[in-house]
């Protein structure tokens, strides 16, 4: 068993949830620390452009989850002695880190050094700092879709570069990081690293996961090779796992390869240690020491067969290589955005697994496969403790806290009994509060587009030519019992109506429609008809199931907000949309859709990539400037129609029309990150890009 000393913080500090009662901070440890956090006003002295740090009375309450025998989650709770904390200026604060005669702060750490690459401040400050908004303006840096080797820079290393900017202007600083989806890719993991994640993840944890125990075909050959071997997993995931992902050869499974792929992907600390443990390999080293799968061995095809497929594996892994290098030297921006802006978290399919609960079905597979839901529930414990704990920490009651720490220390012991196992997994299953709101400026109520679904069982009828089938509909992103419980947590926040709302769905609610009717008209049939389409775009839209979609705007009609706002991402283009919706018994709602993706992964290439972007290059001159008319009639059919004048019965009508956003488009697909700033006279959407600046 691989034993690492690693170093005393593996990533961190994160702000997480703020409000004028509470401050949450999260960092993962690989030792457990007393931790207690110094909180300080900063004021601007404009002499000598100096600032002034006057020390905050509060306490702090400390929750440690060990996760393994040198993986520690901590989240930190800070509350005022007196009064609340102060709105609208710098706090800033120190980490002090306490165990037995062993004494550390963030300074001492190096993370205060001014101008060191390790440093966590901007400018003249001495700490890292936020803000809690009381209301005016805000801003707020949007987006989602980071994958370590996705084609591109790491745009949300540059949110970091915004806020060095204007660190210090108080009306222009950004005051919050909502992260909207697809944080990690579990499903698509790079050929270079996956090897070195799987011997992180037994040192982190302390052994390695008897996943054996599970399936028992996993103790068997070839599997017992190939699970440990890179490229060696698609077939255990389709078969053993019921999984979809086209690109799973990497799969993450064990739950300290979860913890892993996290580590790497928000702080530099992992690779530094991985690279002082000379754990990255070449191809042909990996290949030497027989940790590459290949389909087929030399002694079952010809020698051209097999240099084929090496040939295609090596261009491949030196692909990812090479993609791999920015976000490494990205990583010391990130750590730093994150230790000095509020940050909000979901998650959406490739957090845990590509096309998670996409059809009643596949949850059906999924969840009779004892590895696949064993899987499901690894990558829900993995982002419970690096994502949601910090959200709303009041959602994960005692019993939810006691019942992870019971069965992490029987992984830990070795204890892996059934009883214990299927209560786990059964709890994660059945966790119904992954949604949240969060205390911002407007408040934003994230939804879980994933875990909540409803399936609908009469069959779909699909016409491709002369070809009649019938097939499943696609899925309510949101049941009628999951806005239920939405509403009461929004209401329960101490949001009241006629006031502004922001709602974060990770799938557009108003998305590019010519993307999402060329998916459903032209690819879509070929999957039905069985025929292998791959694409990097999910066939998933709030449109594609006519009565999900009239609940949602009913649901958010209702609420009755003064501004409502959608923010999505997922769909690896950002866009603009404004929209106005009436419904037949006479009540309008006005939303404004702004959709950023991806931070890291384009992927409009290919021939899918091609086709779309020529339909929308044809298209996209008729649909700026001009309002788009839609109707659903009672049957929830969802139609265009030639402006006002349709006389059909409808359930809802809606008018929508594109923003401009760059060089006369209405889609942007190279990497970006959103902006939006909302004050009681405007709202400014802006997208960045780390070449270019502003859209």
């Amino acid at each position: 068993m691989d034993f690492f000393e690693f170093p005393m913080i593996l990533s961190g500090p994160v702000i997480r949830r703020v409000e004028p009662t509470r401050i949450y901070f999260w960092l993962a440890t690989s030792r457990r620390f007393q931790i207690q956090a110094d909180l300080y006003q900063i004021d601007h002295q404009s002499e000598g452009q100096t600032f002034h740090n006057e020390s905050l009375e509060t306490t702090s309450e400390l929750s440690t989850v060990k996760f393994g025998k040198q993986l520690y989650i901590n989240l930190i709770k800070v509350t005022p002695l007196t009064g609340l904390f102060p709105t609208d200026t710098l706090i800033g604060y120190n980490l002090h880190f306490t165990r037995k005669s062993e004494q550390h702060d963030l300074e001492s750490l190096q993370l205060l050094t001014p101008g060191s690459p390790q440093s966590i401040v901007f400018g003249k400050l001495k700490y890292p700092t936020f803000l809690i908004k009381s209301g005016g303006k805000s801003n707020i840096i949007y987006g989602s879709c980071r994958k370590l080797h996705g084609e591109g820079e790491d745009t949300l290393a540059f949110a970091d570069s915004i806020l060095e900017k204007e660190y210090e202007n108080i009306n222009n600083r950004p005051d919050s990081l909502f992260l909207m989806g697809d944080q990690i890719y579990a499903d698509d993991v790079a050929d270079p690293i996956i090897r070195v994640i799987s011997r992180l993840s037994d040192a982190l944890i302390g052994q390695s996961e008897p996943l054996e125990q599970v399936d028992s075909h996993l103790g068997e050959e070839p599997f017992r090779t190939t699970i440990n071997q890179i490229n060696g997993r698609q077939y255990i995931i389709e078969n053993f796992c019921q999984f979809t992902s086209s690109q799973s050869q990497n799969h993450l499974m064990k739950l300290g390869e979860f913890a892993a792929m996290y580590l790497l992907s928000w702080s530099p600390a992992l690779w530094e240690a991985a690279q002082e443990q000379h754990l990255f390999q070449s191809f042909d080293e990996a290949k030497t020491n027989n940790l590459i799968h290949f389909s087929f061995s030399n002694d079952k095809i010809t020698p051209k067969e097999y240099k084929s497929e090496h040939k295609q594996l090596k261009n491949r892994y030196l692909e990812q290589e090479e993609a791999l290098i920015p976000v490494q030297h990205s990583l010391y921006s990130v750590r730093r955005l994150l230790a000095n802006i509020p940050t909000y978290m979901v998650f959406d399919d490739h957090d845990i697994t590509d096309d998670w609960n996409l059809t009643a079905n596949w949850k059906t597979n999924v969840f009779n496969a004892p590895l696949g839901r064993h899987v499901i529930a690894n990558g829900l414990t993995a982002y419970w403790a690096f994502q949601g704990w910090g959200n709303e920490p009041d959602a994960f009651g005692d019993d939810f806290l006691q019942s992870m720490k019971s069965y992490l220390k029987k992984i830990r012991n070795g204890n892996f009994t059934s009883s214990s196992h299927e209560k786990w997994v059964t709890n994660l299953w059945n966790f119904n509060s992954w949604h949240f709101v969060a205390p911002t400026y407007p408040k934003a109520v994230f939804l879980d587009t994933r875990t909540l679904r409803d399936y609908n069982s009469e069959p779909k009828s699909v016409k491709i030519g002369q070809i009649i089938k019938e097939t499943t509909n696609p899925p309510q992103l949101l049941s009628q019992n999951g806005w239920t419980l939405v509403t009461n947590k929004l209401i329960t926040s101490g949001w009241q109506n006629k006031t502004p709302v922001i709602v974060v769905s990770a799938t557009p609610v108003y998305g590019m429609g010519l993307i999402e009717s060329f998916l459903h008209d032209f690819v879509y049939p070929f999957k039905i008809l069985g025929v292998d389409v791959q694409t990097s775009f999910d066939f998933e839209a709030w449109k594609y199931n006519g009565k999900g979609f009239t609940e949602l705007l009913n649901q958010v009609a209702d609420w009755n907000p003064s501004l409502c706002i959608f923010l999505s991402g997922d769909v690896h283009y950002a866009s603009s949309v404004k929209a106005t919706v009436t419904f037949t018994d006479g009540r309008e709602l006005t939303v404004h859709q702004f959709t950023s993706s991806p931070f890291k992964n384009m992927s409009f290439s290919g021939v899918w990539g091609l086709m779309m972007k020529t339909v929308i290059s044809i298209n996209s001159i008729k649909r700026k400037n001009n309002d788009i008319h839609r109707i659903c009639d009672p049957s929830y059919n969802i139609t265009h129609v030639d402006g006002e004048t349709d006389q059909r019965p409808f359930l809802w009508k809606d008018q929508l029309r594109y923003q401009y956003l760059k060089n006369h488009s209405i889609i942007e697909t190279q990497n970006n990150i959103g902006l939006l700033s909302i004050s009681p006279e405007k709202i400014s959407n802006t997208l960045l890009q780390k070449e270019e600046g502003p859209i």
